[in-house]
């Protein structure tokens, strides 16, 4: 209840809302709230139930703050009144009063009068508490006051002519984590990384020379005071080492692999939004190309970026024309090659680009939004390619689709598989549906029992390549586990890739669903697959189907 609250009261400032009573707001909230004169009189107060100090009563009223709290405290809250009066905002800071951290937020009401919000902070390392002397934390984790301090601060330096930038690291596996274990294992996990990281990194000197602010569950944000390439590459990659570390919550271990995007103040953007924006395409950058070192941003990715503008524009129009569609790879038996599925895999042939590879334009759709739409359109080119070649096939051999991520975790996914099985002409029965594993362990059981009761067939896919929940797999309506092709293609000269695709197999034939490989390029990958007890399998072993698939549906169509 007083989480809930609190957020309500964060979204509200109370300069904005007068209709509201000042007791209705007290009463409704946990924390010590102040209606406080410029000289620091009381006039009204409320709450502080929770909290260890600085506690006010009915009593309080008229007396001066001096009076009844610490004094340095009590000539803290009174300058921010101040400040908040004067600039017809809201101030706040961090503090510490017999060992207890607080935060104090303090909005303007009136000429004369501040509302003053006191929360306890829980779990702060000792640097983040503000020294009553009045010099701001280094840590400041509260998105929105960070964002606040980040504009001034960035503003300050351009009007100064100071030298800033601003980095961007994004934590990659807290979102497995929270998705596969528990959100609060997640949020543990963020908070020690956090409260580890040096109090000075490699190259910096002085206490303000960086600040740190959280900007989503897996995202960290650090101002720099320097331009200097090489002291901030020294320093943001002293500070992912340190992130890199294994990092301990509970009884287990978890990882984290931090990527950095840097842009620098006046030379990749002049104003704080478009400087942040920069630096976390940069990280994007460095995430995708695996990059241990932080990247900075440049032309080069500013390019790349209006590219994908146009490359969103030119999907759009595709998905409208239906000008994207599926290319077709046999799945066979291991044991006697026959086939037993056409797995169908996304292909988009440009007029001018040629042909693009999903992975490229996969990533535009989901950050787009066009992720349901383009997984939709591909259902309608599957009718139509099952109309045309179904008479070719045996009557037991499956279609298979691969839903993407987007839409198979929106809501009307059951129903659009449910209209296109009612369109036809695909049989339930003949329906393959294919999950990621990362987006298995994040879809709603519901939804997996209600396409199991259409009679569709589930596959989990890329097994090996994210965190899978044993738990969910082995409750879960599936029928079989696809291995990742890059464990396949590594199973003869690597020895990790032995063990992964040992270890998914079993784990498949253990839940008593059907281990598939993709990537069988040659017999050797086939009898070690078959010795490991995999039955069905893809890949080069069986031809280039997908090239003869395509010339039958064009005689077909021809």
């Amino acid at each position: 209840m007083g989480r809930t609250v609190r957020r309500r009261f964060d979204s509200l400032d109370p300069v904005d809302i007068p209709s509201m009573s000042l007791d209705t707001l007290i009463d409704s909230l946990p924390d010590l709230v102040v209606l406080v004169r410029r000289d620091g009189i009381i006039l009204d107060c409320g709450g502080g139930h929770g909290l260890s100090s600085l506690k006010l009563t009915r009593e309080s009223v008229g007396k001066r703050l001096a009076d009844l709290w610490p004094e340095a405290v009590a000539q803290l809250i009174a300058q921010l009144a101040r400040g908040a009066i004067a600039a017809r905002a809201s101030t706040e800071a961090r503090f510490e009063d017999s060992g207890q951290h607080y935060e104090a937020r303090l909005s303007a009401r009136g000429p004369d009068r501040a509302v003053c919000v006191i929360r306890t902070v829980l779990a702060v390392a000792p640097e983040e508490a503000l020294d009553i002397t009045g010099e701001r934390p280094r840590l400041q984790l509260d998105r929105r006051g960070f964002l606040r301090r980040f504009k001034d601060s960035m503003s300050l330096a351009a009007l100064c002519e100071k030298p800033a930038a601003v980095a961007v690291i994004h934590l990659d596996g807290l979102t497995d984590i929270a998705q596969s274990i528990d959100a609060n294992i997640a949020e543990q996990v963020m908070s020690a990384a956090i409260l580890r990281l040096p109090a000075q990194p490699a190259g910096f000197s002085g206490a303000n020379s960086w600040y740190l602010g959280q900007l989503s569950d897996s995202l960290l944000a650090l101002v720099l005071e320097s331009s200097d390439r090489d002291v901030i590459e020294s320093g943001v990659s002293d500070l992912c080492a340190g992130l890199r570390e294994p990092i301990s919550v509970g009884d287990g271990d978890f990882h984290l692999n931090p990527y950095a995007g840097v842009a620098v103040l006046g030379q990749d953007a002049a104003s704080p939004k478009i400087l942040l924006q920069h630096a976390r395409a940069a990280s994007t950058f460095a995430r995708r190309s695996g990059s241990a070192k932080p990247c900075f941003f440049t032309d080069t990715l500013k390019l790349r970026s209006l590219a994908k503008l146009d490359l969103a524009r030119e999907l759009r129009e595709a998905i409208a024309n239906g000008d994207i569609g599926l290319r077709y790879v046999g799945r066979h038996e291991l044991a006697t090659g026959r086939l037993v599925t056409w797995v169908g895999y996304l292909r988009w042939m440009h007029p001018v680009r040629g042909e693009v590879r999903p992975a490229e334009f996969l990533r535009v759709a989901e950050s787009t939004g066009l992720a349901a739409a383009l997984s939709r359109a591909v259902l309608s080119c599957l009718q139509r390619d099952f109309t045309a070649l179904a008479p070719q096939w045996d009557v037991d051999v499956r279609i298979s689709f691969g839903a993407l991520r987007h839409h198979v975790l929106h809501e009307d996914f059951a129903a659009d598989i449910a209209r296109f099985l009612a369109e036809g002409p695909v049989p339930p029965h003949r329906l393959e549906l294919r999950i990621a594993e990362k987006t298995f362990v994040a879809c709603d059981p519901a939804a997996l029992t209600v396409l199991r009761q259409l009679g569709v067939q589930l596959v989990v896919d890329e097994v090996g390549r994210g965190l899978g929940s044993l738990d969910g797999m082995a409750r879960a309506p599936i029928w079989g586990l696809q291995l990742d092709r890059a464990w396949v293609t590594g199973l003869r000269s690597d020895e990790v890739a032995l063990k992964v695709c040992r270890a998914g197999i079993s784990m498949a034939n253990a839940l008593g669903l059907t281990p598939i490989a993709t990537g069988v390029d040659d017999p050797v990958q086939r009898e070690q697959l078959l010795a490991l007890g995999c039955r069905h399998g893809s890949g080069d072993l069986y031809g280039n189907a997908a090239s003869d698939i395509t010339q039958r549906r064009a005689a077909v169509s021809g």
